[in-house]
């Protein structure tokens, strides 16, 4: 046996998603015709700048009051419970998009969606925030201040006519910054 054998990667976490995750509504945290529905939405590249068709975006978030809900139904859309939390995968163009509520602040943060990114390539989901634009609290938000300056913008949605536009750049020069979490994957 002359045949030498070469290591392989680990696994990847997709490009799977659209067999078991995808449920009902998973991406309207409240129904469009809400009265306070603003949508959040944007398009998902990797480190060449093309889209990824692929991908699977989470959304957690506090209600208006920035009160984080903790009950048990997530997956249950009744249009009036709101829990914080939603999936949407990409499209074919890579974009998704969100029907929610405007997060408000909470301990001493400014308003943010928590945003959890699942795509092929990657050996485990990265974590981010998408930060409101329009709002005082940013210049003291502690992990904004944590960042370089020229870093934190990719942490700041954009406002258009219908809510917030949020870009999430894998890799490259306007990577965004993505976040660790003591005792997470891989770290101690």
């Amino acid at each position: 046996m002359g045949t030498s054998l070469r290591p392989t990667p680990g696994q990847t976490v997709g490009p799977f998603f659209g067999f078991a995750l995808p449920f009902l509504g998973d991406h309207e945290l409240v129904p469009p015709s809400h009265p306070d529905a603003l949508r959040l939405h944007g398009t998902v590249y990797d480190g060449d700048g093309a889209t990824v068709p692929d991908a699977l975006i989470e959304i957690w978030q506090g209600d208006p009051a920035g009160v984080v809900v903790r009950q048990p139904g997530s997956l249950r859309r009744d249009a009036y419970s709101f829990t914080g939390w939603g999936r949407c995968p990409t499209d074919a163009t890579g974009h998704y998009a969100f029907s929610t509520l405007r997060p408000g602040a909470a301990a001493g943060c400014a308003p943010f969606f928590a945003l959890t990114v699942f795509a092929r390539g990657l050996l485990d989901r990265l974590f981010t925030r998408a930060y409101l634009p329009d709002n005082d609290a940013l210049g003291s938000d502690p992990l904004l201040g944590s960042l370089p300056a020229d870093r934190r913008g990719t942490l700041v949605a954009v406002q258009d006519d219908h809510g917030f536009v949020f870009d999430v750049h894998l890799q490259g020069e306007a990577e965004t910054v993505f976040l660790a979490f003591p005792g997470g994957p891989g770290r101690r």
